[in-house]
C-alpha cells in the first residue's frame, strides 16, 4: 500500500518487468495527495464525454422532405379526417417535428478545474494502492507476448492504463491487441481515463512527465 508522509510526500512502489518490487519512488503530494473533489471530477468526466460526441445527428423538417404541397383530397364530403400536405409530420414519409439537428456538444472547463480534477483522480487511485511504477520498459522488437507476460507477472488482470512519457511505436504495436490494456501519453492524461481504468501503470518517464505537466 502507498503511504503519505507528514510532508505530503507519497511513496509509490516500483516494479521490474518480471513482477518483483525493486523499490519505491517519491512523488509530489501536491498531485498525488491532493484534495479530492467529487464534484469537479464529475464535471471533468461529463465534459470529456460530451467532447467525444460528433453532434451530427440530423432529421428533415416538413419543408425539407420530398413531396408535393398539394392538398391530398378535398376538405369535406369524403368522410375522412381532413388532411393537407403529404409532408406533414403526422404522415409516413413526412417531415420530423422537433427532431435532432447538428449541434456542438463541446464543454469547456477552466484549466485550473481540469488540473484539480485530475489531481483528485490521481490521489484517489494512489491512496487505494492502484498506481504502480515500472522501473524500465524496453522492447527490442514488437512482441505482444512480452507485454502480456509482464502484466501477468504484475498481477494486472483488470483494465490497466499504461502511461508513458513519449510515443513508442514498438510498445504501441505490442500492446494494441491486448484487450484490457490501453496506452496513454502523460501529457494527454485526463480524469476520465484515470477513473475508468482499474489500475494505472506508469513508466518512470511517464511519472516524471505527468508531474511536469501538472506543475
Amino acid at each position: 500500500m502507498s503511504t503519505v508522509s507528514e510532508e505530503k510526500k507519497l511513496m509509490l512502489p516500483v516494479y521490474a518487468m518480471n513482477g518483483d518490487q525493486v523499490g519505491e519512488v517519491e512523488v509530489s503530494g501536491e498531485f498525488f495527495a491532493a484534495t479530492v473533489a467529487p464534484k469537479l471530477m464529475h464535471d471533468a468526466v461529463l465534459a470529456y464525454l460530451a467532447n467525444q460526441r460528433q453532434g451530427n445527428a440530423a432529421t428533415k423538417e416538413r419543408g425539407e422532405v420530398a413531396g408535393s404541397t398539394r392538398k391530398l383530397f378535398r376538405q369535406k364530403g369524403t368522410g375522412r379526417a381532413r388532411a393537407g400536405s403529404r409532408r406533414s409530420p403526422t404522415r409516413v414519409g413526412g417531415g420530423v417535428a422537433f427532431g435532432p439537428h447538428p449541434r456542438d456538444y463541446r464543454q469547456r472547463l477552466p484549466k485550473k478545474v481540469r488540473r484539480q480534477a485530475l489531481c483528485g483522480a490521481l490521489t484517489s487511485r494512489a491512496t487505494s494502492g492502484e498506481i504502480r511504477v515500472l522501473d524500465s520498459l524496453t522492447l527490442d522488437r514488437i512482441s505482444t507476448k512480452t507485454v502480456a507476460e509482464m502484466l501477468k507477472a504484475l498481477g494486472l488482470t483488470d483494465d490497466t492504463l499504461l502511461v508513458t512519457g513519449k510515443p513508442d511505436d514498438t510498445l504501441m504495436k505490442s500492446a494494441r491487441n491486448i484487450e484490457k490494456l490501453q496506452l496513454a501519453r502523460a501529457e494527454d492524461l485526463n480524469t476520465y481515463e484515470v477513473l475508468f481504468h482499474h489500475t494505472l501503470l506508469f513508466t518512470r518517464e511517464g511519472l516524471s512527465r505527468i508531474q511536469e505537466v501538472l506543475a
